[in-house]
């Protein structure tokens, strides 16, 4: 009986350390792509801002270290998705690609001459 709770003691840490680690690296990792090691960057900005409230900061430095070991596993992820287009994540970067091409062909609109009519012949 007494293995039983080591056994239901274990289990139970293991879980409780596998639900609270690396949240800034998971979050992050559900966005858009940014990059390698990103929750681990955002842990360590909300440790070096000084806006960052006072209940925050311990919670991002021991999410640091947890977030640097789901980052690293993690890495094959980011290999793979650094090749793709910024833009199908980035609702910013499409907008700015819509743009950009809503301008070139208002451009190209302007440059083309103007079709000569029969009847103004």
């Amino acid at each position: 009986m007494n293995m039983m709770k080591k056994y239901r003691m274990a289990g139970l840490l293991a879980c409780c350390t596998l639900a609270s680690t690396g949240c800034s690296s998971v979050m992050s990792h559900t966005g858009a792509s940014q990059g390698y090691y990103p929750g681990t960057r955002a842990s360590a900005d909300l440790i070096a801002d000084d806006g960052t409230s006072w209940a925050i900061k311990p919670l991002a430095i021991v999410d640091l270290p947890f977030s640097a070991v789901m980052d690293t596993l993690l890495l094959p992820w980011d290999y793979f998705r650094s090749d793709d287009d910024k833009s199908l994540d980035s609702p910013r970067a499409r907008v700015l690609q819509s743009e950009k091409l809503a301008h070139t062909q208002e451009n190209l609109a302007q440059a083309a001459p103007m079709p000569v009519s029969q009847s103004s012949l």
